[in-house]
């Protein structure tokens, strides 16, 4: 199924940002029993709407069969975990949330940062569709509801009493096939003076960066500050406050309320996002054209890497069964061929395989087995972390690698 038109806004797609051909689901992890079976994929492309400038997928994988049982948890990456506590701190002191308050997290994953509200004696809901990710999240005491979140369900939340002083949405706002539902359910769900916080990679970040790895089919959208406000407006939200954020190789913040609120004074964040997009000519399309003829080098560079060191008799691992990996690797054509094995911290993933290049993922102990030369770091957004954490790799003479932008061995 393709969405010809875009998801906002109806208006005809005309412009294509990138086109990375026809891949796996990036989080459909293989059981060794599925190595032999045919594995689906589906076109892995992005355009940009002309009307409203909103960057969107154009293929479209039913939700269910992507979110519902999900390998993805957040507490397995110590920085992020530390970004949400901060977050939580900040939430509490300036909104003056506490007994009597209400937070809700849309997309809560497994409680990593709710329970900082929890221990702080906050009321939290998560709503999570996973009921797999949402078991866990229980699992530590915080309250989480497994279901898609939207109009229905927010009007189902607040008719129970949990309409809330704060909505947190971090990286959902791109998962969600239907924007206007989600962004409408979020104003249903809020207070009269409520805030909503959303983080997303900054698509202005992802060109300059050339991210084109973070495209994946769980993402359906790759937002600007431009196109967000626009979402937001048509369903009665304004932005109030927008900070830049290092996370996900270049994030923004966005604070938004309801448009009759007079209770949140606008920040000199929001003008200078919104100048930084204009002076990229976020407004027009041969902007967003021009993405792809950025691509190819990475790929050239990666391939070239890896065929040098296979030449040379060195051994390569990859570090981290993300999601951004498998785009990038299958883009590339990379297999077992080229790369022995990657590894992951997170068990839930450990013993399968990744999809279309089927490496076997393994825990990072993993690499003091077999000492390789190199380990290539799949999740660049978090490569200073996993240099830190695996100083071993040096000891045995073994060096690290990202491929984005460009192909950086480290150190």
């Amino acid at each position: 199924m393709t969405a010809h038109n875009c998801r906002f806004c109806d208006a005809p797609l005309k412009h294509c940002f990138v086109d990375l051909g026809s891949t796996p689901l990036a989080n459909a992890y293989l059981t060794a029993e599925q190595l032999t079976q045919p594995e689906p994929s589906y076109p892995l492309r992005a355009f940009v709407c002309s009307e409203c400038w909103l960057v969107q997928a154009d293929a479209f994988v039913p939700p269910e069969d992507i979110f519902s049982h999900y390998a993805y948890f957040s507490s397995y990456s110590d920085s992020w975990v530390e970004h949400a506590r901060r977050f939580t701190i900040m939430a509490r002191e300036r909104f003056g949330l506490g007994a009597t308050s209400k937070v809700i997290e849309v997309a809560s994953n497994d409680g990593y940062l709710l329970k900082h509200f929890v221990e702080a004696g906050v009321p939290v809901l998560g709503v999570e569709p996973a009921e797999n990710v949402a078991e866990v999240a229980r699992s530590i005491c915080v309250p989480t509801e497994a279901r898609f979140f939207g109009r229905e369900t927010a009007a189902d939340l607040v008719s129970r009493g949990h309409a809330a002083d704060i909505i947190i949405g971090n990286n959902v706002l791109a998962h969600v096939p239907d924007i206007n539902d989600f962004v409408g359910g979020l104003s249903t769900a809020l207070k009269p003076d409520g805030v909503v916080s959303v983080e997303f990679p900054h698509l202005l970040r992802l060109m300059e960066s050339i991210q084109f790895d973070t495209v994946y089919h769980e993402h359906f959208y790759y937002l600007s500050l431009l196109a967000v406000e626009k979402v937001f407006a048509a369903h009665g939200l304004k932005v109030f406050e927008v900070e830049e954020l290092p996370t996900h190789g270049g994030s923004l913040r966005v604070l938004a309320c309801r448009a009759a609120s007079t209770a949140h004074a606008t920040s000199p964040g929001l003008a200078k996002v919104r100048a930084d997009e204009k002076a990229a000519r976020f407004d027009r399309a041969e902007t967003y054209e021009a993405f792809q003829s950025r691509v190819a080098p990475i790929k050239e560079g990666l391939l070239s890497f890896l065929e040098e060191a296979k030449r040379n008799g060195k051994s390569v691992a990859a570090y981290g069964a993300a999601a951004k990996g498998n785009t990038l690797l299958n883009f590339c054509g990379v297999g077992t061929d080229l790369i022995d094995y990657v590894v992951d911290r997170n068990p839930h993933k450990q013993g399968h395989y990744l999809p279309g290049s089927k490496l076997p993922i393994y825990a990072p102990e993993k690499m003091e087995e077999t000492k390789p030369d190199y380990v290539l770091i799949l999740p660049w957004n978090i490569k200073n972390e996993v240099v830190s954490g695996n100083s071993k790799v040096a000891a045995w003479g073994g060096r690290f690698a990202v491929a984005v932008p460009e192909l950086t061995v480290l150190g």
